[in-house]
């Protein structure tokens, strides 16, 4: 038998998305109507199988060679045989129903309450220390979970979370944004860094007007910390002359023992040979740590639990 191609459902390079959204809807359950045909060679079998009426098979294989404009089967009374377009085509019907197997698996997988998966996103200078901590504390009661853990600047996460690459971030400044919902959990002072035999150094607190002469070493624009330094000198009354920028605030710590500049930091996780952290006492220099996520993303049960457990640590979330 010979069937015409059908004018309506086609798939064709010159469908619109709405059209192969549409088209996708009805032909996933007919590959895998077909795939258990072509398995029995009966189509009763097949229907007893999967338990579809035996017209409702025989309707999704008539259509299904209608809208590809060719014929997969030979009928042979209650029997059938693959023809050679059949077979060419199961070949890849069965690789791409097993991806899908797969894929449903893993999502399974991941959204499991004891084995599941967290995309957690993170600031560096959290990496060392911060972040570990709270892993541990974690899966003290949940010891089997997950975790894709990425390390960027703020807005780069945020980007990632929007595009559903993450499921929650710490970040700093915390965000302000329709789209999103921010917590603030804590707050990390910050410390004008200076060479261990700067002139400042045998302070130990300092306005940060008076280090409006000094070169700085920042971190590059689009940096939450970045920002922050530029507000603080800002309100302190000058703009900063920066001589380097950098990516890492360890690297910036590095620059400012090589005598290359001061820096406005967060506490290193282990003190750092050749410079002297300063308290600043005006204005106030502090950062706020907040945790975001996706406003009406649901939450698979293992982030869930994460996002209650960074919750509970509000005001207790950075090492002492």
């Amino acid at each position: 038998m010979v069937h015409q191609p059908s004018s309506q459902g086609r798939l064709s390079p010159s469908s619109d998305t709405e059209d192969m959204a549409e088209m996708s809807k009805v032909l996933a359950p007919r590959l895998a109507y077909f795939a258990g045909v072509a398995r029995t060679e009966h189509v009763t079998r097949a229907a007893q199988e999967m338990n579809v009426p035996q017209s409702t098979l025989s309707r999704s294989m008539a259509r299904l060679e209608q809208d590809l404009g060719v014929d997969l089967f030979a009928r042979h009374g209650r029997t059938v045989s693959l023809t050679p377009a059949g077979r060419t085509f199961l070949a890849s019907v069965e690789r791409a129903l097993a991806e899908v197997e797969r894929a449903a698996e893993e999502v399974r997988a991941d959204a499991d309450p004891t084995t599941g998966k967290v995309a957690f996103g993170f600031l560096h200078t959290m990496g060392a220390e911060t972040v570990p901590g709270l892993l541990h504390a974690f899966r003290a009661d949940h010891p089997r979970v997950r975790f894709s853990l990425v390390q960027n600047y703020g807005e780069a996460m945020l980007e990632r979370l929007r595009a559903g690459e993450l499921d929650l971030c710490l970040t700093s400044p915390v965000p302000d944004a329709p789209d999103l919902v921010a917590r603030r959990l804590d707050e990390q002072k910050l410390r004008l860094v200076v060479p261990v035999d700067h002139s400042l150094a045998g302070r130990r607190r300092i306005r940060l007007a008076e280090a409006a002469d000094e070169t700085f070493v920042t971190l590059e624009p689009g940096y939450g910390l970045r920002r922050i330094t530029d507000d603080l000198c800002k309100e302190a009354g000058f703009k900063p002359r920066i001589a380097f920028e950098g990516e890492e605030a360890e690297t910036l710590r590095g620059l400012v023992a090589a005598g290359l500049g001061v820096a406005l930091l967060p506490p290193p996780a282990v003190p750092r040979p050749g410079v002297v952290e300063l308290t600043v006492t005006a204005p106030r220099a502090a950062r706020e740590i907040g945790v975001a996520w996706l406003e009406g993303h649901p939450d698979t049960p293992p982030v869930a639990a994460f996002k209650r457990f960074l919750l509970s640590r509000r005001g207790n979330l950075l090492p002492t």
